[in-house]
This record gives structure tokens, sequence and C-alpha cells, in this order.
């Protein structure tokens, strides 16, 4: 089984990124692709009850991130790289979160897009939607093993 975690402040822009991705695979937390999403908003620790009780194969993470690169552009963040790239706007830094559920979840990937903007607003910028989409596509498919790493 599959968890995706989505992460951000939706009130923030393109910070929303994470939540956007989940709520986009369910309402209500469950999915037909056979993958649960959680949409974390600011404070994804709230989920680590449920998580653990699901005993996932794979936990994977979406935020925004501060990579300097093009918006948009998608990559896997490993963990002694999450802290300089994380945006924070989370209760809890994702780093600290990672792990603390390593030691129940065989594999958590923490995949960051990089925000056009940050700033007061709610929607995503068009080049973030356009990421999001993609990579809806791609964890739908299974085949997040080959988006690019940071």
């Amino acid at each position: 089984m599959m968890i995706l975690l989505g992460v951000g402040n939706t009130l923030l822009s393109d910070d929303g990124v994470g939540c956007w991705i989940a709520d986009s695979f369910s309402p209500k937390c469950f999915s037909s692709d056979g993958m649960r999403a959680f949409h974390g908003g600011t404070a994804p620790e709230n989920f680590t009850a449920p998580i653990r009780r699901e005993k996932p194969e794979i936990l994977i993470i979406v935020d925004a991130a501060e990579m300097g690169l093009p918006a948009g552009s998608i990559r896997i963040i490993p963990p002694d790289q999450i802290d300089d790239t994380s945006i924070g706007t989370h209760m809890l830094p994702l780093s600290h979160l990672i792990h603390y559920l390593s030691s129940d979840i065989p594999e958590i990937l923490f995949i960051g897009i990089q925000p056009e903007t940050i700033e007061m607003g709610e929607g995503l910028s068009p080049a973030v939607q356009n990421a999001a989409e993609a990579l809806i596509n791609v964890l739908k498919k299974g085949e997040y093993a080959s988006l690019e790493r940071l």
C-alpha cells in the first residue's frame, strides 16, 4: 500500500501544492487508484497515527520546496537536504516527521515542487499547477522512481 501525504499552506499560493495533489486523489482520503491520500496542511504530524495504522510499504510526502530551480520543477529530495529546501510553514520540521515515521515505514520519499510564489493568495500558479498534474499522473502510474533526484 502507498500513502500520499500532501503538506503545505493553501493560503500561500504555491505552498499549497502538496495539499492540492492530495485532494485530487480523493476528498475523503481514499483513492480508487490503490493509494490513500491525506491532506496534511500545516500540521502533517496530526496524521502519524492513521498513517502508522495503515502500515504502508511507501509513504510519499509532497510539498513545495525551495530548490533554486525553475518554477514547477519536481525533485525527490534526500532526507539530509530536506531542512535546506523546506519552506517551513509547518508546525514540525518535515525531517523530524520523516525520522519519527521511518521506524515503521520501509520507504519514505519526499517530493518537492519548486514554487513560483508563496505570497498570500489561494490557488496555484500555472507552472506549479502543470507540475502538480504531471506528478499526479506519475503517481497514478506508480512511476515515482523515475523522478529526478536533487
